[in-house]
């Protein structure tokens, strides 16, 4: 595996990459769901220093349909928003009802999404409901899934956060989600001892196509996804993987540029359409840096809503190492640079995300959020004038 920083121009030498020790395995089949899920959230509650024109995080959140080739086993990984969060558990509905915030979905829920494209989602296709972590953009509506789909946590989630509401008033998480169906915990420190890069791993279908991570700090039992997309081992010309990011980073800007990914010289497709219409400089962007430095993230997490704001960088650090890798696409769950059409995204149900690398998505998106910076650039150009 080589490092993505080779073959583009730089502002910055990279530094190498340390090596993730993937193990060799077989491809699964996975699809990402736009759940039409779309939030306001004040930015400096998760994140800053906040940017001019950047006070307020507008983003989708999604999730991914995963499935074992061999035997049809299909999972879920988040379910986003539900559509009625009016119906969410006071501690909840406090803290979303708030100056800044807004909630918009507009599907009934992604169980709908599926059973409307022939996911036989009432007759059990779906074995397992994966919740990257317990908060209310992520969790959806489980009782949208027949009870034989287990709902599978994270560590400490019991412990801490059941019951649910309304028997425990504090609960941010109701009593709907888990009634009649199984609940598993995933139990990082018992149950293996496998380390990817250097996240504790557990393989989900024992066949290498499938990986939990175990990343805490935003939250909770909060856990990462890791999916190789093409095999070797299936006759496919290298391994390649999709890693569901979560809420990890909440925003491009939190996660880049780094030490092995530092910003380009050039921006292509460009993020300041505006100014630039083809190819953006990557230096205006620099300018407005808090520490003017192209090798480090914009923005840095806050202590507002992260469980443990320092472990949270930690794993922002970690999950920097396979983003600087070529065959490894880093998707957060709000990441909207996915929405832009330049991207080629292939959206459930029309494909899926085999061919990431081939269609070069990684590298189109990977910029993206750059474009809700635009206005500081122009605050700053103007300032200087």
């Amino acid at each position: 595996m080589s490092s993505d920083g080779e073959n583009q121009v730089l502002l910055y030498d990279p530094k190498p990459v340390p090596t993730l020790h993937i193990p060799p395995g077989a491809a699964a089949k996975v699809q990402i769901i736009d759940t039409t899920s779309r939030l306001d959230v004040p930015l400096q509650v998760f994140m800053g220093p906040t940017q001019f024109g950047h006070e307020i995080l507008k983003v989708p959140s999604f999730s991914f349909l995963i499935e074992q080739v061999s035997s049809g086993r299909k999972i879920l990984f988040d379910l986003g928003c539900r559509k009625d969060w009016q119906r969410l558990p006071p501690p909840v509905l406090g803290l979303v009802t708030q100056p800044g915030w807004k909630i918009e979905v507009k599907k009934d829920s992604v169980a709908q999404i599926l059973q409307e494209n022939d996911v036989d989602v009432a007759g059990g296709a779906i074995e397992a409901i994966i919740w990257s972590h317990w908060h209310y953009d992520h969790t959806g509506d489980p009782s949208t899934f027949p009870g034989r789909t287990t709902l599978i946590v994270g560590p400490g989630v019991k412990e801490t956060l059941l019951p649910p509401y309304p028997e425990n008033e504090n609960s941010p998480l109701l009593d709907t989600d888990f009634a009649g169906r199984e609940l598993k915990i995933i139990d990082f420190e018992n149950q293996t001892t496998l380390h990817i890069g250097r996240f504790l791993a557990v393989d989900y279908f024992n066949d290498g196509s499938f990986y939990l991570l175990d990343a805490p700090g935003h939250a909770i039992g909060h856990m990462c996804g890791l999916a190789r997309v093409t095999s070797t081992q299936d006759g496919d010309a290298e391994d390649t993987f999709v890693l569901m990011g979560a809420d990890a980073a909440h925003h491009g800007a939190e996660l880049r540029p780094s030490e092995y990914l530092p910003l380009p010289k050039t921006l292509d497709p460009t993020p300041y359409a505006a100014q630039y219409p083809t190819v953006c400089p990557g230096h205006i962007f620099e300018t407005i840096h808090p520490r003017k430095k192209g090798t480090e993230p914009f923005y840095h997490i806050h202590d507002g809503v992260a469980h443990d704001p320092k472990q949270a960088q930690e794993i922002v650090g970690i999950l920097q190492e396979f983003d600087a890798m070529d065959n490894v696409f880093v998707v957060i769950a709000h990441d909207g640079s996915l929405l832009d059409e330049r991207v080629e995204t292939d959206w459930f149900p029309r494909g899926t995300l085999r061919n990431w690398k081939q269609k070069d998505c990684a590298r189109k998106a990977r910029w993206g959020f750059l474009e809700d910076l635009t206005k500081a650039v122009e605050h700053a150009t103007a300032a200087d004038h």
